[in-house]
């Protein structure tokens, strides 16, 4: 390995460990308001808020 390789990975490694759980809880928020908008959809199609076919 050189010296560059070597110091890739030891930024990559250090850049894990301080953003990796930044980026599993902003991971954990979008799949939270995913949730949401597919609940919302399916509480609207129940409601008969749906367009229907003609």
């Amino acid at each position: 390995m050189n010296v560059e390789l070597v110091r890739d990975v030891a930024v990559a490694a250090v850049a894990a460990r301080v953003f990796g759980t930044d980026v599993r809880i902003v991971l954990r928020r979008l799949a939270a308001v995913q949730v949401r908008a597919g609940i919302s959809e399916l509480a609207r199609g129940r409601d008969g808020h749906e367009e229907e076919d003609r």
